[in-house]
């Protein structure tokens, strides 16, 4: 199928799945009817929880991770505190042990360029206690000092609108040895993307969010002005 050697390994490893494109060369090279094709199709409408684990791996290896959350703190950035509360209104089998993996995934904060884009609704929805919101967006603020991440928020207002945020979160990775992933998440299980095409199209999603948010200095403000009102709360 016109494929190097490595390109070959990485997807007999699963470092990298076959995509449309190439189920479609196997199939022609091979005369399997389409079969191929048919089964990377039926494989992208699934969700398979499975590929979190998967998505983990790939994190730990990025160079660039792109985020967009548009309900709560991403989980990269979530204080022990959130995280926990966040944690405990769940349906995890064992709620401990996603905490667990989440304070040690943030160890990528260390390595990475982190480029996050949330909605103002994720800053304002209270999660735990007042003070839990302060040490929270508290910590946002400081994170966002740090040279390696980008934080901006997309504003509540008329002006912001119906937008393509509203479709869910996202994630897209950009590494050495696997190019480029996207994840999308859902309550029933994410999917872990690896074609071309689709990445492409996650990407183009990204972008039409980003043009949404407010510029650094802005962002930092809104933040702000959200920890300013948890404030008031516990006065």
């Amino acid at each position: 199928m016109n494929s190097g050697k490595a390109t070959v390994s990485r997807i007999e490893n699963g470092e990298a799945r076959l995509d449309g494109t190439r189920a479609a060369l196997v199939d022609k090279g091979w005369n399997t009817g389409g079969l191929f094709g048919f089964l990377v199709w039926y494989a992208s409408l699934g969700h398979d929880p499975e590929w979190f684990g998967r998505y983990v791996t790939f994190e730990q290896r990025a160079r660039l991770i792109r985020i967009f959350e548009p309900l709560t703190v991403p989980g990269l950035f979530q204080q022990e505190d959130y995280a926990r509360a966040l944690l405990a209104s769940g349906g995890a089998a064992d709620p401990e042990a996603v905490f667990r993996e989440r304070m040690e995934r943030q160890a990528i904060l260390e390595r990475a360029f982190i480029t996050a884009v949330v909605s103002e609704a994720a800053l304002r929805w209270p999660v735990g206690t007042p003070e839990i919101m302060r040490s929270q967006l508290q910590h946002l603020l400081e994170l966002a000092e740090r040279p390696n991440v980008v934080i901006l928020v997309v504003p509540m207002s008329f002006d912001t609108g119906a937008y393509a945020g509203l479709n869910g979160p996202m994630m897209l990775l950009s590494g050495d040895g696997f190019g480029e992933l996207a994840y999308a998440d859902s309550p029933l299980g994410g999917r872990l993307v690896s074609s071309p095409s689709d990445v492409g199209e996650f990407a183009v999603m990204y972008a039409r969010i980003s043009a949404k948010a407010l510029p650094q200095g802005l962002s930092k403000n809104l933040i702000e002005t959200v920890l300013e009102a948890f404030s008031d709360d516990v006065a």
